[in-house]
């Protein structure tokens, strides 16, 4: 009986200070109406303004006479000051309702409150009352959004190369050593007036993973990393570098425009597009997991070591595709580890989102 109390207590306190809340948006509304009053006379005597300026100028060409002019500016004139008349009766309106109605006409046309009751914790069924307000403050639209932002995955087939190493002879397993890719990425218009040029850049989150072939694992000593067969049967071994980057691509192809009065935008969807650039950033961790049976027993080892490989991360990627989708490739110009005997590079390949 006490919860109860004391929940329904506290959503009475907390619908009280919403009403509060909704007052106080009423009154900032009202306060915007009378602003946007002043704005919609300025934004008609400035097109009748443009309007008067036409006319002169087919007077000053001759391609009217004096009387038509005369005519002509009378009707503009007329027009406008019905518009002025007209939009200020419709904010007028809305200033009424807000002051009659307080709360039930918050930000008409642009806003509302919502109330939602749902269970909290379900296990326990605890719940909460909330109150959603949304002050309908219009978005100012920028006409042309040079800059915009989005996510972008990736995923595929992770190996090495080196100096006597190719994909057709690996250490690791090709269908099994994989790499992942998460980031944000902004997206800027290069050039003013055309979008065949784009640069892309962001953060990402890289993981490289490779699996060892013939029941090896990854061993450490000293300065050196390397391989070795491990004294049981492997369940698994796998062994991966967890880095944080800076990608930077060029990224060309055609776009569609799309241009109105009040924004000009340009878009990609189902068009192709060819990346090209880098990334550089920081191995921010590495770990080697082995799976195997001891004495009856399933073992897991998850082994968290530098293993000596590089700290700095840093190589080219590109991608090839049609609207979100592309084709993938990246290869480290910085080796997996350093000091070692052989050189061995990162290259994956695979699938890339732009969502």
């Amino acid at each position: 009986m006490k919860t109860v109390v004391m929940y329904t207590t506290l959503v009475v306190m907390y619908l009280c200070a919403q009403i509060l809340s909704a007052q106080e948006v009423s009154n900032s509304s009202i306060a915007q109406l009378e602003e946007q009053k002043e704005e919609i006379i300025l934004s008609e005597k400035e097109g009748l303004k443009k309007e008067v300026e036409a006319i002169n100028e087919r007077l000053a060409n001759d391609e009217i006479t004096a009387v038509d002019a005369k005519q002509l500016k009378e009707k503009v004139a007329e027009k406008y000051a019905l518009n002025i008349e007209n939009r200020l009766a419709i904010v007028d309106n809305q200033i009424a309702l807000l002051q009659r109605n307080d709360i039930e006409y918050v930000n008409l046309n642009q806003g509302k409150i919502s109330i939602g009751i749902g269970s909290l914790d379900e296990d326990n069924g605890d719940i909460i009352v909330g109150m959603k307000l949304n002050t309908g403050k219009d978005k100012k639209i920028v006409y042309d959004q040079r800059t915009t932002s989005h996510l972008t995955l990736a995923f595929g087939l992770n190996n090495t190369i080196g100096d006597d190493r190719s994909l057709d002879n690996s250490d690791y397993k090709i269908a099994g050593s994989r790499f992942f890719e998460i980031g944000w990425t902004w997206q800027t218009r290069v050039f003013k007036n055309s979008n065949f040029m784009r640069m892309k850049y962001g953060i990402s989150y890289q993981s490289n993973g490779l699996k060892p072939t013939d029941n090896r694992f990854f061993v450490q000593s000293g300065d050196q990393t390397e391989l070795e067969e491990f004294a049981i049967d492997l369940d698994k071994s796998k062994f991966r570098m967890d880095n944080l980057v800076i990608p930077v691509h060029f990224e060309f192809g055609p776009s569609k425009v799309e241009e109105t009065d009040k924004k000009i935008r340009y878009r990609t969807t189902g068009k192709f597009k060819i990346g090209l650039g880098g990334y550089a950033g920081l191995n921010i961790n590495t770990v080697q997991k082995l799976k195997y049976k001891e004495e009856g027993s399933r073992v897991k080892d998850k082994i968290k070591s530098d293993y000596n490989t590089s700290d700095l991360v840093y190589g080219l990627s590109g991608y090839l595709g049609f609207g979100d989708a592309s084709l993938y490739i990246k290869y480290d110009l910085s080796p997996v580890f350093q000091n070692a005997p052989i050189d061995q590079n990162n290259i994956s390949l695979g699938v890339r989102f732009d969502l």
